[in-house]
């Protein structure tokens, strides 16, 4: 295993655009990292970056403490998972999952050989397809395999380029879950590129949101969806997005084209000077206004709104608010999809209601607001002007006193000879996760041909 750290690093191309630009991450040993962002916001090319795949332009690049700028991806030591599984046809899977132990000519014996393979195959669940082809596998079985070649390497780190994009919906909630429960049992440093934030969200104990080539901001999940520090964080993290709404500040009152929203004087005063500010609501912050808690209600605001329709969920349901913004607030509302890989922001806001409301589309209803977690946005800079900081930062440091003690015990469970979690229980995976086995990965070096290879009612994402 092994710390990263990316000391400003820059990617330019020929043309002098800066496709990674001033980055700097110091990632832990055993740490799993997000790289999470729109199209072309640089996050593939600075996993290559890592793995050695593209020269660094400026900055440094430490493994362990050691600069690899110069070194070739196979000194490196990292394991790669590509997108396109990577896999040759004409091995099977067994082939597949030895093969970097097979291009160390000599290093292993034939028994480790079947030592490492059997073992990974059994922590993914492939002992049963281990003499089968690449092309009688499900997608699933195939991102296994590809992964399971990561595992016998013994790597010091996994670097994942969006491995999960190739498939379904329902294959994809089944690998996230793998994915988490095996990073943890074998504790291995991990960097995963994604544009899916419900992956973001889930599986990582930090999040760096990039736009750009620009790290926006690195946090815990429930960092970045509570005290998201400017626009594009805010509206990039979140599902449904968070809304944004132009409004006046005068005094404590929020004029606003749903109407006027009284909010707390310590947010009033953080905004202080500033005439013009984009509120940001996040949908799960209004309610019924009949079925709010009667000691609720002081804590936040209500107002008259008709809905155009809503969908109702079963456990929840969803209400639409369409609103007019003046000319100049669309265009900044437009200006802000554009950095989001939108066309346009509707100028609509997304509320959540229980799922016993009455509300239906074209009745008017009275909505309740809970003021006390709205933000406040500078309409110009973006900057949020409402984050608490130092309440962030102590849920970044919790997620990672979290980490430190799920890899333990993840780890005892291997020891003590039980299969932790779902993914490894139906073929006695027990006692592998602690193995040097455990560390295992693609080698980047030989495949660099193959390369494109939470908050609320509800959770986000």
């Amino acid at each position: 295993m092994a710390s990263i750290t990316l000391n400003h690093l820059v990617k330019k191309y020929g043309d002098g655009f800066p496709a990674v630009n001033d980055i700097s991450i110091d990632i832990a040993d055993g740490e799993f990292i997000i790289l999470v962002g729109p199209s072309g916001c640089g996050k593939s090319t600075l996993l290559r970056m890592i793995v050695g795949l593209e020269d660094i332009t400026d900055g440094d690049l430490l493994i362990n403490g050691q600069r690899v700028n110069d070194k070739a991806p196979r000194d490196r030591n990292l394991a790669m998972v590509f997108q396109n599984y990577a896999l040759y046809p004409h091995l099977t899977v067994y082939e597949n999952i030895a093969f970097p132990l097979r291009l160390a000519k000599g290093k292993h014996s034939e028994d480790q050989v079947n030592k490492l393979v059997t073992e990974a195959a059994a922590t993914l669940e492939l002992t049963d397809h281990l003499q089968r082809k690449p092309a009688n596998l499900s997608g699933g079985q195939r991102q296994r395999v590809a992964m399971g070649r990561a595992i016998v390497r013994q790597a010091d780190a996994f670097l994942f380029d969006e491995p999960l994009s190739n498939l379904d919906a329902k294959l994809r909630g089944q690998m996230r879950s793998e994915i988490s429960q095996m990073q943890r049992r074998l504790g291995v440093t991990s960097v995963y590129v994604t544009h899916d934030q419900t992956e973001a969200m889930t599986l990582g104990d930090r999040v760096a949101v990039l736009k750009k080539g620009e790290l926006q901001q690195i946090a815990s999940p429930r960092e970045l969806y509570e005290h998201p520090v400017n626009l594009f964080v805010a509206g990039f993290i979140g599902s449904p997005s968070m809304n944004f709404l132009p409004a006046t500040l005068e005094g404590t009152t929020l004029r606003t084209a749903l109407g006027d929203i009284t909010i707390p004087e310590d947010k009033a005063r953080k905004a202080a000077g500033k005439r013009v500010v984009l509120v940001g609501v996040r949908p799960e912050f209004f309610e019924d206004a009949k079925l709010v808690e009667d000691s609720k209600l002081p804590h936040g605001s209500t107002f008259t709104a008709t809905l155009t329709h809503t969908e109702w969920l079963g456990n929840e349901q969803y209400g639409y608010i369409n609103f007019d913004p003046a000319p100049e607030m669309r265009e900044l509302l437009n200006s802000l999809a554009r950095d989001m890989d939108a066309d346009e922001l509707r100028p609509q806001v997304v509320v959540t209601l229980d799922a016993a409301s009455r509300i239906r589309g074209g009745r008017e209803a009275e909505i309740w607001l809970d003021t006390r977690k709205l933000h406040l946005f500078d309409a110009e800079s973006g900057e949020n002007l409402t984050r608490d900081a130092e309440a962030g930062a102590a849920l970044t440091l919790e997620a990672a006193e979290d980490r430190a003690e799920e890899i333990a015990t993840a780890q005892q469970a291997d020891r003590d000879g039980s299969a932790f979690g779902g993914g490894a229980s139906g073929n006695g995976a027990s006692g592998n996760g602690t193995s040097p086995a455990g560390h295992t990965t693609v080698d980047a070096g030989t495949r660099s041909g193959g390369s494109s290879a939470a908050g609320g009612k509800h959770a986000a994402g």
